[in-house]
């Protein structure tokens, strides 16, 4: 395949560490798409490993020139990794896996089938998940809460094994950020695109062990409020912060009114806490509304940044 040709898929690979698997992986990638006959690209997101894998990466990048590497001069995350990954993509579909070999690239052709069906993503659904109890529960868990929330009847948001339309990939692209990669689905949903899912098979671990500690899992449900509140109000945050405004201002205004009539009904007026109450609500009201109205402007100019730092690009 010449490099300005388009393949028939990218397959983005973010890593961290991951010298063991690596081979392997780009071999069961090689095997999958050979034996589908579709043309492919694996495009390797570094993410500022500390360990052999970006030489793992090169030597595997001088052998076949479908290996792309992408190399960060640290660890961002792996929804930048993704971010960046998906951005540099060219095939007609992309697939994202994880790099540990729990994923399995036999799965792949599952999943583009899916694609080709209509949908604009389909999201994998590790049914027999191998992983600890303490992470299968946490995952039910995050997972009901998502469904709940957001009304999106998939049963594993958080699988990292996908298939997009390309051009979904590269537009989704500048979303994913911070750890926000956990909800692509919900992202997905909101912008109107096709959602679906597909049962595949999910392998024990064989090198290394997981990134994800406990912390991950509280984490999870401070970015399920973010997203929460970018897909309520980021295109309209004077609606959250004007109510907010409005709120305070009528509460306020309320307040001052009351000892107004007193006043004007000859009672004297003195200096009462509930008088500095209604003045702070006041004040607040006014300053809720210039907040919102900040962030309108802000939302308005809004531009999307990937500024990370990249040490190595080959391919």
């Amino acid at each position: 395949m010449r490099s300005d040709e388009t393949p028939d898929v990218s397959i983005v690979v973010p890593l961290l560490n991951e010298t063991e698997s690596l081979r392997e992986l780009q071999a069961q990638i090689a095997q999958s798409a050979d034996a589908a006959g579709l043309t492919y690209e694996i495009v390797f997101v570094d993410d500022g490993s500390n360990d052999a894998s970006l030489d793992v990466l090169r030597a595997l990048h001088a052998i076949d020139v479908r290996v792309r590497v992408i190399s960060f001069q640290r660890n961002y995350g792996k929804a930048a990794a993704l971010s960046v990954g998906f951005a540099n993509t060219r095939g007609a579909t992309v697939v994202t896996l994880d790099a540990d070999l729990q994923d399995d690239p036999a799965e792949i052709p599952k999943l583009l089938a899916r694609v080709s069906e209509g949908a604009d993503i389909v999201s994998g659904w590790k049914r027999h998940r191998q992983d600890p109890l303490s992470r299968r529960l946490a995952s039910r868990l995050f997972n009901a809460v998502v469904r709940v929330a957001f009304g999106l009847r998939i049963h594993d948001v958080n699988c990292g094994f996908k298939a997009y339309r390309g051009p979904v990939a590269r537009t989704l692209a500048p979303s994913v950020h911070g750890e926000l990669h956990r909800y692509i689905p919900v992202i997905a949903k909101w912008r109107g695109f096709d959602v679906r899912e597909v049962e595949v098979n999910h392998r024990g671990r064989a090198f290394g062990r997981s990134k994800y500690g406990p912390w991950r899992f509280f984490a999870g449900f401070f970015d399920l409020l973010t997203v929460w509140f970018l897909q309520s109000f980021m295109r309209r945050p004077l609606h959250l912060f004007g109510l907010l405004g409005l709120a305070c201002m009528t509460a306020g205004i309320g307040i001052l009114g009351y000892f107004v009539v007193e006043w004007a009904l000859g009672a004297p007026l003195r200096v009462r806490p509930l008088i500095l109450i209604g003045l702070g609500l006041a004040l607040a009201g006014i300053q809720f509304f210039s907040l919102g109205l900040l962030a309108e402007l802000v939302a308005q100019e809004r531009r999307e940044s990937s500024d990370y730092g990249i040490r190595e690009v080959l391919g």
